[in-house]
């Protein structure tokens, strides 16, 4: 009678290694449908090892009673998802934490980039390429229902930090104007054009370079600059032996604005960029200031665009292309259509722009004074 048992275990055990060997060539080739098979045969070898099981001991009648007890349902769904979990790579944080510090230092030291030497910029370029082969994934909070078309994780306030390119040039309104180029000359023509215009603007200083994203799709770009308004005294007053120039600056800031769309619903990293509007706000020069706040100044480049699109065939209305690379809950990683790099810190969440009623159009006159008084006359009423 044992030995009779023991036939019947080994029939089962052969039978379920058989039909197990049989659906082996039958696998898909990838990793989830091997697995998932695994599974099955797994399965397939536990039931009949469970019946020989209960064969031997005399219970047989039970083992399907047995098995409907500890069966649960596979969730293939579920399944899947865990073993894609097990497959991600682990992220490096070590080395995401040397990338950025290695990053911010160059940036700090060059101005943001704009004093990179090839060796700095080379360097920049490799730490990039390694945080962004460790982006960690984001979650993004807004649900269906606020109505937000881009993620929570890209909306706030950020600066930009470092750029491998003109500081101008994270702009929509020279995105859009590379977007018009469609040779690789007409490409190369701009890009000589964009070193002449800051050459020509060599005496101004760049101030703070800030992105603001809200979540229905609104970029706005707010250029801070800042020039001598006095840069040579002589000039005016020949009879003043002093080479420098007063202490007063003109003070601005070129606001542009453009919708940013994302490209498709699975991946709203990545945009196209539709250019609205541009304009100065927060100017410190006196009756200029209420012309520049006035509607008529803004300058509507759908307008102008429409006006193009309807008169000149050969024109299509420029929709640059923007790449996020990287972004964790503090840096954001951006590469345009060309590859140059942008890369911002965020500064807060807030999604509203800057107010700049508050500058006051005296060329920086009553702050002059004022630090006169207190550094100097000390006269307080």
């Amino acid at each position: 009678m044992a030995s009779t048992k023991t036939t019947a275990v080994l029939l089962a055990l052969y039978a379920a290694l058989g039909s197990a060997f049989t659906a082996a060539p039958m696998r898909a080739s990838s990793t989830t449908s091997t697995s998932l098979n695994q599974s099955k045969d797994n399965y397939e070898f536990q039931r009949a090892l469970l019946e020989a099981q209960f064969a031997v001991g005399g219970g047989a009648a039970t083992a399907e009673e047995h098995i409907e007890e500890i069966e649960q349902p596979i969730d293939v769904t579920s399944f899947q998802n865990s073993i894609l979990k097990e497959q991600e790579e682990p992220v490096d944080t070590t080395a995401i934490q040397n990338s950025i510090i290695s990053i911010l230092r160059v940036a700090a030291s060059t101005d943001r980039g704009q004093y990179a030497s090839s060796s700095q910029k080379q360097s920049v370029a490799s730490l990039v390429e390694i945080l962004e082969s460790n982006k960690p994934k984001q979650t993004d909070t807004f649900t269906s229902a606020s109505g937000a078309t881009l993620p929570s994780y890209l909306v706030g306030t950020w600066e930009l930090t470092y750029s491998t390119n003109q500081l101008f040039r994270s702009s929509p309104f020279f995105l859009a104007g590379r977007s018009t180029c469609k040779t690789q000359a007409e490409v190369d023509q701009y890009n000589w054009f964009c070193e002449m215009h800051r050459a020509a603007l060599a005496i101004s200083t760049i101030g703070v370079v800030r992105q603001v994203i809200s979540r229905d799709g609104k970029l706005t770009n707010e250029f801070n600059v800042k020039v001598g308004a006095v840069p040579f005294v002589s000039d005016f007053l020949p009879f003043v032996k002093y080479s420098g120039g007063l202490p007063l600056t003109v003070d601005g800031a070129i606001v542009s604005t453009a919708d940013a769309t994302p490209m498709s619903m699975e991946n709203k990293d990545d945009w196209q960029l539709y250019m609205d509007t541009v304009e100065i706000k927060g100017s410190n020069i006196p009756i200029l200031r209420n012309l520049l706040d006035g509607e008529n100044s803004k300058l509507k480049s759908r307008e102008l665009s429409k006006l193009l699109e309807d008169n000149v065939d050969s024109y299509e209305v420029p929709r640059p292309a923007l790449r996020t690379t990287y972004v964790d809950s503090a840096l954001r990683i951006v590469r345009d259509e060309d590859d140059n790099i942008f890369i911002y810190s965020k500064v807060s969440d807030i999604e509203e722009v800057t107010d700049y009623s508050n500058v006051m159009a005296d060329l920086g006159v009553a702050s002059l004074l004022e630090g006169f008084n207190d550094a100097v006359t000390k006269i307080y009423l």
